[in-house]
């Protein structure tokens, strides 16, 4: 856990443990990856969105920042202001963001945040609802991030699901993984340079 920095809404259950870290969330959480990374990088993991009937396993989305800095941070540096969690205080970021959703969440998106309090861009291509681009309960995805000069990038289990020909891309900045209500157990963490 001493690699990540935690910023939730409510007290959830957050363990790193056999090399699985598990965040069980009763609302919105962000677990920032502490080490600030540069272009060109790949993120990597799996992740399962659990559902075996605790409180949280709602199976609601699986969210990411990557590339992200805070427009009222004097460095843009992610670590310098504190959020509560809730996401709407992640308007003032810079970043890519993705969310996953499933269940209740009906729709998975892509968005380039451009760092100003209720402007959260959104393509019609990256705004997705087919079932096949939502979650399902209990099943291993592997995410593959990309951030690799202009191309940045989403890749599902192999499979790419947003992508974006950034003209001014963020070459540097955090990664973040995001839920709400929800309980997620994330193995296989990497960082690369492609």
């Amino acid at each position: 856990l001493g690699q990540w920095i935690g910023e939730a809404e409510q007290p959830g259950r957050f363990e790193a443990s056999n090399g699985v870290l598990d965040i069980d969330s009763p609302a919105g959480v962000t677990l920032w990856f502490r080490h600030r990374l540069e272009s060109p990088v790949v993120i990597e993991y799996a992740v399962t969105a659990v559902a075996e009937g605790g409180p949280n396993d709602d199976a609601s989305d699986i969210n990411c920042f990557w590339m992200a800095s805070d427009s009222r941070a004097r460095a843009s540096d992610i670590r310098e202001v504190r959020r509560n969690g809730a996401f709407a205080d992640y308007d003032a970021l810079r970043t890519y963001y993705a969310g996953i959703g499933g269940n209740r969440n009906t729709s998975s998106r892509f968005r380039r945040y451009v760092g100003r309090a209720g402007d959260r861009p959104l393509l019609p291509q990256h705004d997705l609802s087919a079932p096949g681009d939502l979650i399902e309960p209990n099943r291993e995805y592997h995410i593959r991030l990309e951030a690799i000069g202009r191309r940045i990038g989403l890749l599902r289990d192999g499979k790419l699901m947003f992508e974006l020909d950034d003209a001014d891309p963020y070459t540097a900045g955090h990664f973040g993984l995001r839920t709400t209500k929800s309980h997620l157990r994330v193995r296989d963490f990497q960082v690369l340079r492609p």
